[in-house]
């Protein structure tokens, strides 16, 4: 009985594209990217054991890499007779977020489970309101861990009213951290050591946007025209198309089995439009946020399909790809965290070759190793960076400070940052105020982080139009990364954790 089929990519040994010079490359290529335009999608190909049936699924273009479904015991016959097609896994990748969105805690699933693993203990009901107008807050996410190290205690949503009932047990409980993640408009509160009871409030600070985060503690300055006559592309779950503050050109959803043309935000916790505004709100305090080049002209590349958390190798290398016909001058990638694969490696080095500059998250693994593919060398790897008096007292973000301190104490690098040799930059990502779909929220994580330089290197490449008009090859990639190299502050962390240091514009 033949397994289950599995998805596969199957891409040129030349690298994204099929090689010219290969006839019998080419044709096999093109043979299947008119399957995947016909109504069945079933390609018969030809092996040395015969016709065998294969499911086109989605195609990068004529030449390039498709995405199929077959029997894995199927690969050795189409291994056999097209040797000069590489065969790879499909490879799942995350956002590179740590901020109020619960989706993004590892801690807040295991609450759960220990929370459903008790026998039905009694609920202490909280409220959650507003510190200035004393109203509830709905649909706040709320964590209370009686121990944090064993992730022991309980989780809930408030509900219209504010309230949420904990299963904690008893009638009070000692609670060593509490964490309540509102939906848009409040700091994401941590308070420590509380002792909980029916009726204890916790009030949320409501988003000032004329406060001075850490990202515009580095970037200030309100003029729209920086990062004019930069086309800077947002690899991500898609961007609001209805903000205020944002103006999307154009984009695409390279997501197999979605429409194309859907390249908004994908209904999960706003991630894309909050690192699109990081680079490009066009906002002003008090009624908006200014982003740090909101003179760019800003694509969306959606990867993460409709509420997917995931998004795969063949969407992402798709997405570049895209960038790349659509002559983006910046891509930023604030996602990470699966296997090293070489199609994207192969969609990245093409992006650089094509005269672009791409930038990827380090990652949020608390010290790890870098993250692919920030680790790739075609990439500017960022790790985030934070600074104390730019976030209010009992927030979230201050979980996230931690050694090393720059020669400014106030710097330090995010507790959460991944770090290594593959550093190329540090960027402000804790307690960042940005865009989200109905509103504005605050996130931290080297996902923020990533933004904020490429919108610093989108506001410096607007002033070095001698570079910007320059061929699209791999030597406009270089005098980019190079001017940007030569633009870089060194803050006292070291190279493993900041690399060339931050962009200074």
């Amino acid at each position: 009985m033949p397994s289950k089929k599995t998805q596969y990519i199957v891409v040129p040994a030349s690298g994204l594209v099929a090689a010219e010079d290969n006839p019998q490359q080419m044709q096999f290529f093109q043979s299947l990217h008119q399957t995947f335009s016909s109504r069945t999608k079933v390609h018969r190909m030809s092996t040395h054991t015969g016709l065998l049936p294969v499911k086109v699924l989605d195609s990068i273009g004529e030449n390039k890499a498709k995405l199929i479904e077959c029997h894995p015991e199927d690969l050795p016959a189409l291994r056999g007779s097209h040797p000069s097609v590489r065969i790879l896994p499909v490879v799942y990748y995350q956002r590179a977020v740590i901020g109020h969105q619960v989706e993004a805690r590892p801690r807040a699933a295991a609450v759960r489970v220990a929370a459903k693993a008790a026998a039905k203990p009694s609920a202490i009901s909280i409220t959650i309101l507003a510190s200035d107008t004393g109203k509830p807050v709905a649909g706040a996410t709320v964590d209370a861990f009686t121990d944090f190290a064993s992730q022991a205690g309980a989780h809930g949503t408030t509900n219209a009213r504010g309230q949420v009932a904990l299963a904690l047990g008893g009638s009070s409980k000692k609670i060593e951290r509490l964490y309540v993640s509102p939906l848009s408009g409040y700091w994401p509160a941590l308070v420590e050591n509380i002792t909980l009871k029916a009726g204890t409030t916790v009030p949320l600070q409501a988003i000032d946007l004329t406060f001075v985060d850490c990202v515009r503690a580095f970037y200030g300055g309100d003029d729209l025209t920086f990062g004019q006559g930069v086309t800077v592309g947002v690899i991500d779950c898609g961007v609001a198309l209805n903000h205020a503050g944002l103006v999307v050109q154009g984009g695409q959803n390279t997501v197999t089995g979605e429409k194309p043309g859907a390249f908004g935000d994908n209904g999960t916790d706003g991630h894309g439009t909050h690192v699109a505004g990081i680079i490009a709100s066009r906002g002003t305090p008090p009624s908006g946020i200014r982003g740090v080049a909101p003179g760019v002209s800003l694509r969306s590349y959606r990867v993460f399909g409709e509420g997917a958390q995931q998004s795969s190798n063949f969407a992402i290398a798709k997405a570049i790809d895209a960038a790349v016909t659509d002559k983006c001058d910046l891509i930023n990638m604030s996602l990470g965290g699966g296997d090293p694969d070489s199609l994207t490696a192969d969609a990245l080095t093409a992006a650089h070759n094509a005269g672009i500059v791409v930038f990827a998250a380090n990652g949020n693994g608390n010290r790890q190793a870098v993250s692919f593919p920030a680790a790739n060398s075609m990439c500017q790897a960022v790790s985030a960076m934070g600074r104390l008096g730019t976030f209010p007292k009992d927030t979230e973000p201050i979980e996230f400070v931690a050694a090393p301190f720059g020669k400014d104490k106030k710097n330090f690098i995010a507790s959460f940052s991944n770090v290594g040799p593959e550093t190329d930059l540090t960027g402000p990502g804790v307690g960042v105020i940005s865009t989200i779909p109905k509103g504005f929220g605050v996130m931290s994580g080297t996902s923020m982080a990533t933004p904020a330089e490429t919108g610093a290197a989108a506001r410096l490449l607007a002033t070095k139009a001698d570079i910007l008009k320059m061929p699209r090859d791999q030597n406009r990639a270089s005098a980019m990364i190079s001017a940007i190299a030569d633009a870089c502050k060194l803050l006292g962390f070291g190279a493993t954790f900041e690399g060339k240091g931050i962009i200074s514009v």
